[in-house]
């Protein structure tokens, strides 16, 4: 947990040594009170004392109550600023952090692992921080100082006070044994409810049309009830500490009176009013003592959970990024818009098998190159180790000559327009989901996205929603059919006018007319850029300049249309899968 508070800022370490001297403040206030306490006691039981002087130290120990109050309230709020501050500042290092993770990291992590991290271990964190600071820093200066006023009192009371002490320790002690392996099943089990809730909601059509409510329910009472049952196990450990504190402090202070009667009784009639003023103070200081210790209890009761959720977000802060920046930036290159994969092979960090083995071919500016293969064969990991969502186990993966390692990941992606295999659609409009992000080039305008969209063939639908461009798209796109989702995310790489383009698959909920003029308007448009197609139609690509066949992660086939007829067995059955004879003779 201390690591996170290197987040702190100067700012923030000037606040909690304010808040420090304030608290410090307010104890020395409020021990002060008992001492104006047993003044007036004494005065109430001496003959001949002045009302005045008993008003006098009533009124200062309404002046120590008040300063105390406000002494607490300032505090307090600087304490919360600084929580506040901290819980920003992780949060968002957590946040930049996850945007810098390569594929594989994220997987082992998971999205909903992610999302939990992100924000209820964050959230724990903050409450620690802020109900736990104030608390830590004020119980131990409090108990000390109050310590100090009665150890020499009286030994009796003293030795009482110690056992109070103890037992009560003894009592959190054990429960916290107890219950602190429990914490950090209970954020798995979070992260697991957070999983289920997102594919329930995400599926929510399937969900429906398969009749599988019941079945989602029970899967999320599931999770939601061992959840809810370590819950309650822990709750009920933690019950048991408040009635034993007070419980002790009652049964400390009714001792403390109880053996000041006997010192009382036992003393000479003179010493009897200094004893019976020394009981007032010490039964007030004694319980300023179990009233620290009772806080620190309360401590100790957070601060497991806030250790195991410490230790998950420090887990994705100390992530190894495998995919490093380079150094290099988008100047001009000996060459534009090529792609070259020069004797690549990949396999994932901990698998034994190669996914890819020594994959060699150019794309050259305005080419056309496509990749197909029978399903698993490693098209879609082929191309993203392009953009670098991946990086090659062996060989290279060179853009305009220049290996995609060398290059700032931002320089890299601002060469290329990439459509995922499914299309991503952001919550917005139609103009924000297509000018999103940007291109290191001039700022992508209105007249950029109407070309966009009338390039991806989504003008049609576009201008007959109610307000066209303006119009406002649910997250997932879930107010637009799967070919209107696919139309926006190819408008969206359209837009960038960049150098290299990549369709994972991108044209497959296109019927067969859309997606003819689609093809003809974008090789029209990206004449002068690299296009990479992967694709499972072979419509699609038959008049790509150059197509590659990938079969278990090797290429079995390269040429075009007409060559790999005639020499790629593999090739020539997709083909014949789709589409007659004759019209592959006559494509």
């Amino acid at each position: 947990m201390l690591k996170l508070f290197k987040n702190l800022t100067k700012r923030e370490f000037i606040l909690i040594f304010f808040s420090l001297v304030l608290i410090m403040a307010q104890v020395w206030l409020e021990l002060k009170i008992p001492d104006y306490m047993s003044q007036i006691t004494k005065l109430v039981e001496t003959e001949g004392s002045q009302m005045n002087e008993i008003l006098k130290n009533g009124g200062y120990m309404v002046l120590c109550a008040f300063g105390s109050l406000i002494a607490t309230v300032i505090a307090s709020y600087f304490i919360c600023v600084i929580a506040a501050s901290l819980s920003k500042n992780v949060r968002k290092k957590v946040f930049d952090k996850v945007q810098n993770l390569a594929m594989n990291e994220v997987k082992s992590f998971s999205i909903s692992s992610l999302i939990t991290r992100t924000t209820n271990d964050i959230t724990q964190i903050q409450m620690l921080l802020s109900m736990g600071l104030l608390l830590a820093i004020k119980s131990p200066i409090t108990a000390i100082w109050a310590v100090s006023k009665i150890i020499n009192k009286s030994w009796q009371w003293s030795t009482l006070t110690g056992v109070a002490v103890v037992l009560m320790l003894s009592i959190v002690g054990v429960i916290m044994v107890i219950v602190t392996p429990k914490f950090k099943r209970i954020q798995k089990l979070t992260d697991r409810i957070n999983g289920v809730t997102r594919e329930n909601l995400t599926g929510i059509r399937v969900v429906r049309a398969f009749n599988a409510e019941e079945y989602q329910e029970q899967k999320f009472d599931g999770v939601n009830d061992e959840l809810t049952n370590l819950q309650y196990f822990n709750q009920k450990k933690f019950a048991i500490i408040q009635p034993l504190m007070f419980g002790t402090m009652n049964i400390l202070t009714l001792f403390v009176y109880f053996i000041g009667a006997k010192l009382i009784n036992s003393a000479e009639v003179t010493g009897r009013l200094e004893i019976f003023g020394n009981m007032v103070v010490f039964s007030s200081y004694a319980f300023q003592v179990i009233m620290s210790f009772m806080m620190l209890a309360f401590i100790f009761i957070m601060i497991p959970r806030g250790q195991v959720s410490a230790k998950r977000i420090n887990e994705v802060l100390d992530e190894e990024t495998t995919i490093k920046d380079g150094s290099k930036d988008s100047e001009k290159a000996d060459e534009v818009g090529t792609v070259e994969f020069k004797n690549v092979s990949f396999k994932y960090p901990d698998a034994e098998d190669y996914l890819l083995k020594n994959v060699s071919f150019k794309a050259n500016k305005g080419d056309t190159v496509a990749i197909v293969g029978l399903t698993g064969s490693g098209k879609s990991t082929l191309i993203n180790l392009i953009p670098r969502f991946y990086d090659a186990t062996d060989g290279e993966v060179l853009v305009d000559g220049v290996n995609v390692k060398e290059y700032k990941q931002k320089s890299l992606h601002n060469k290329i327009g990439y459509v995922p295999q499914r299309a991503v659609i952001f919550d917005g409009t139609v103009f924000s989901n297509v000018a999103y992000g940007e291109n290191g080039k001039d700022a992508i305008t209105e007249e950029d996205v109407k070309k966009a969209v009338e390039v991806a063939q989504a003008k049609e639908f576009v201008e007959k929603m109610e307000n066209k461009y303006d119009t406002h798209i649910s997250q997932g796109g879930i107010n637009l059919s799967g070919g209107q989702k696919q139309r926006i995310a190819i408008a969206r790489a359209i837009a960038r006018n960049p150098e290299i383009y990549i369709f994972d698959d991108s044209f497959s909920a296109l019927d067969y007319k859309t997606d003819s003029i689609l093809r003809k308007e974008l090789k029209r448009h990206t004449k002068d850029a690299t296009s990479i197609i992967v694709a499972q139609r072979i419509g699609t690509i038959m008049n790509a300049d150059k197509i590659i066949v990938l079969n278990d992660g090797e290429t079995i086939g390269m040429g075009t249309h007409k060559e790999l007829l005639e020499n790629c067995e593999i090739y020539k059955k997709i083909a014949l899968s789709q589409l007659s004879k004759e019209e592959l003779e006559n494509a």
